[in-house]
């Protein structure tokens, strides 16, 4: 009961923002494939400097929230979309690999573990370096080095040079609201979705791959995962997030 009320006032307060603030058209949509629900949120080359990664306001502190992540925007500029990007400690900071504009708040993580994040491969989100949108295994992208303005390394990944992860199962029990990213072959779009209900990792690495096209995607998170999306109506809450990935533009 307080799930469902939470969620409706969520509901509610999209639809209140949606009014006040103007809506960037076009880059969330709802999706169906292969019996599911989703919204994808896309962007195109063009639009990679708007794309942005947070964790900390000004004073240090997580923001922790779309509404936080909003305040903290230059005046003027509108968030169009913004979502959960990647896994955190219970201190909010990031398991993995972290850089904001350039700037690295934390390092890359390329060991196995029993969690999700160390489900091998996993991988890192990169844009803003030699092609505008990339996702590049850990252990790749530990050798390569790859100049990121903005990247957040997670796991595991749900596409891997067109195959999906070998660990998924096509009958797995496992079910959760998931989200993620997932790059065209030639870096020029990505697309950042989220599941409207539960869905398996091999769902929703099939969404990537055979839905979107995606050559490489990479797993942000589940059960956590929220979405902010004005456009739609939306603006999901009832948990406190670490990194924040969103794409901004002038009002």
């Amino acid at each position: 009961m307080r799930i469902e009320l939470k969620r409706r006032l969520g509901l509610a307060l999209g639809a209140l923002i949606a009014m006040t603030l103007p809506a960037v058209a076009g880059i969330c949509e709802k999706r169906a494939f292969d019996g599911q629900g989703y919204v994808v949120c896309t962007l195109s080359a063009a639009q990679e400097p708007g794309l942005k990664l947070w964790l900390n306001g000004a004073d240090g502190r997580v923001l922790g929230d779309f509404t936080a992540v909003r305040r903290s925007l230059a005046p003027g500029e509108v968030l169009a979309f913004a979502m959960n990007a990647g896994m955190y400690h219970a201190d909010y900071s990031p398991v993995g690999l972290y850089v904001s504009e350039g700037e690295k708040a934390h390092d890359l993580v390329t060991g196995a573990s029993k969690d999700n994040f160390g489900m091998l491969p996993n991988g890192v989100f990169c844009a803003g370096g030699a092609r505008p949108y990339q996702v590049i295994e850990s252990r790749a992208f530990g050798k390569a080095q790859p100049q990121c303005r903005i990247a957040t390394q997670s796991g595991p990944m749900l596409v891997i040079d067109g195959a999906l992860h070998p660990r998924f199962l096509v009958d797995s029990d496992s079910r959760y609201v998931r989200n993620g990213v997932g790059v065209s072959p030639d870096g020029q779009t990505a697309w950042f979705a989220i599941s409207d209900r539960a869905v398996t990792f091999h769902e929703f690495g099939r969404l990537f791959r055979d839905g979107l096209g995606a050559r490489d995607a990479l797993y942000f998170d589940g059960s956590i995962s929220r979405l902010y999306a004005p456009a739609l109506g939306r603006a999901d809450f009832g948990r406190r997030l670490g990194p924040i990935i969103g794409y901004t533009e002038q009002e």
